[in-house]
């Protein structure tokens, strides 16, 4: 049996005695196309978070390819193949389309490669364009693109790094219908040659596009399967909506705003908003911690106050 390219374990974090996430497993074999969904708050980000080093775990472990993660920076875990997106596009603006994939590919060559000027366009950037499908935008500042012409430009400078797992924070927010079309035959086509894991509240794009889906509920994994065992299963129907029936279907349940309270935040309720409407709708504060990166490093989940949405 092959080693799966992803294996955490028993994992916790805990923020001032909130607990984030609350002994999380979760297995990621090679070529998968893995979402992850849940209600707010429900530890989505801060699983992510700690698998590429921003946030340190109270326990458990981390395993990328048979090599724990447990006290590597950031960088040391983009370097062993490991990239992400956040949930807010981060490309150069003055910069055009080539040279924020160029840029995003020099940071795999040595230091001395840096110093003198190439010719043409690296094997890693051609790929990457070739598999974003941005040629025609090569020259074109990033700074003028549409916000969906972003996000694939900042996947496209994942790709360049040449990750073997790809962790997208919510890519198709805010895009349009077309938009989210093609962003999902992109992943489907980065599968191919990566494994890709999603952070989505858009159920439609899920049903559509996912191989496997992961639900975390009050920083726990809830239930595991296909798309069409997620739905059915009578836990998911109750976490959504508080109901169970055999007609419950995630992407139409959109049209019903569920609001939430006595949660487990500190500081009050989360308010829950239309499921396909960008935002899950659920029971409030169930142990997402968005945490800012800077410069200095992770924050330590033991003992970091952070903001759970």
């Amino acid at each position: 049996m092959s080693e799966a390219l992803l294996e955490v374990r028993d994992l916790s974090v805990v923020f001032d005695g909130f607990r984030a996430l609350d002994g999380v497993d979760l297995t990621v074999e090679r070529g998968e196309l893995r979402f992850l969904i849940g209600p707010n708050g429900a530890g989505k980000t801060t699983l992510i978070d700690v698998i590429t080093g921003l946030t340190r775990p109270a326990g458990g472990s981390v395993r990328f390819e048979g090599r724990d993660l447990a006290g590597r920076k950031e960088h040391e875990i983009v370097r062993m193949g490991v990239g992400r997106t956040f949930q807010t596009s981060v490309v150069f603006e003055e910069l055009t389309v080539l040279e924020n994939l160029d840029l995003a590919a020099s940071f795999r060559r040595p230091l001395w490669s840096l110093a003198r000027r190439r010719r043409g366009v690296s094997d890693a950037v051609a790929a990457a364009m070739e598999t974003t499908q941005l040629h025609a935008l090569a020259d074109r500042p990033a700074g003028v693109l549409s916000h969906g012409q972003r996000q694939w430009l900042e996947i496209g400078m994942l790709i360049a790094q040449g990750p073997r797992l790809l962790l997208l924070d919510e890519p198709v927010a805010g895009m349009s219908g077309e938009e989210r079309q093609h962003t999902g035959e992109l992943l489907t086509e980065i599968a191919k040659e990566h494994t890709v894991i999603v952070i989505e509240h858009d159920m439609e794009f899920l049903r559509r596009y996912a191989s496997q889906v992961t639900v975390l509920h009050e920083g726990k994994v809830l239930v595991e399967g296909s798309v069409d065992e997620v739905r059915a299963d009578p836990r998911v129907q109750e976490v959504y909506l508080g109901r169970t029936d055999d007609t419950f279907d995630p992407a139409v349940a959109g049209k019903t705003t569920a609001s939430a309270g006595g949660g487990r935040m500190a500081g009050g309720p989360d308010a829950g908003t239309a499921i396909g409407e960008g935002v899950v709708a659920g029971p409030g504060a169930a142990g997402t911690g968005t945490m800012s990166g800077t410069a200095a490093g992770p924050v330590a989940g033991s003992a970091a106050a952070g903001e759970v949405k």
